[in-house]
């Protein structure tokens, strides 16, 4: 786990604040010392987020943005200020998230993967192409998506969800691709890494469900120490690499 203040200086994005892994990643990169420039779709959950992480951390720089990451303009003029405002990007946490699943694999409803291509597919497509030269500009650039199991093993009545996922998985290890190319022989200077959880858990889900074992499942607050660790490590290492907090099915 990196130490406090292993981020000092480095500005990351966190595209998904708003829900609880959001929340519990921006409370820890800020913890590391980034400072940190938060986005989500919904100000008001967008809002508590940057309140909680600046409550926590007093001395800590996190702004938020309410960015449309489903226009490509918009992820571009956010990548752009960022780096106009603070002199560097260093990262982008991707977070969007959504899940639509069914009953049995014909009873999936194409309307389902519409609504999660645009989520899932999209918004990596936009995040991706709008920071690849900032982070590229960067001594330490990381992309880092969170992924699920299911990309690499589909269900049946998960099959809209599954198929986004892997289709997000393939488009962030081109940026990979991209990213060892740009380094030459020397090899990669910035890195673009997934994380895969099972499911992810928090404490609010706890409560309501005292008696479940969530048995594979993360928790947000151990996702986001993986997400500062994903910056420990060298480019190389990490470039391209999934990287897994559960078990591979």
């Amino acid at each position: 786990m990196a130490g406090n203040g292993a981020l000092s200086g480095a500005v990351i994005a966190v595209a998904g604040a708003g829900g609880p892994a959001g929340r519990a990643a921006i409370l820890r990169l800020a913890e590391a010392g980034a400072i940190v420039v938060a986005s989500d779709n919904d100000p008001e959950r967008l809002s508590e987020a940057v309140d909680a992480a600046r409550y926590a951390h007093g001395g800590a720089t996190v702004v938020g943005d309410t960015v449309d990451l489903l226009d490509l303009h918009s992820a571009r003029d956010w990548a752009d200020h960022i780096e106009k405002d603070f002199g560097r990007v260093d990262g982008l946490v991707h977070l969007v998230g959504g899940w639509r699943g069914s009953e049995t694999f014909v009873k999936t409803s194409l309307d389902d993967w519409d609504f999660l291509e645009l989520l899932l597919i999209r918004t990596v497509q936009h995040t991706s192409l709008a920071f690849f030269e900032a982070l590229q500009r960067s001594d330490r650039g990381r992309y880092v998506l969170i992924s699920a199991a299911g990309a690499t093993k589909p269900t049946a009545g998960n099959a809209s969800y599954a198929a986004a996922k892997a289709a997000a998985e393939a488009w962030t290890l081109a940026l990979a691709d991209a990213f060892r190319k740009a380094g030459g022989a020397e090899g990669p200077t910035s890195a673009a890494a997934i994380l895969v959880v099972k499911a992810l858990v928090h404490d609010a889900m706890r409560a309501e469900r005292p008696n479940a074992k969530f048995a594979g499942f993360t928790d947000v607050k151990d996702l986001a120490d993986a997400v500062v660790d994903v910056w420990d490590q060298p480019a190389a290492e990490v470039n391209g690499k999934r990287l897994w907090l559960t078990e591979k099915p």
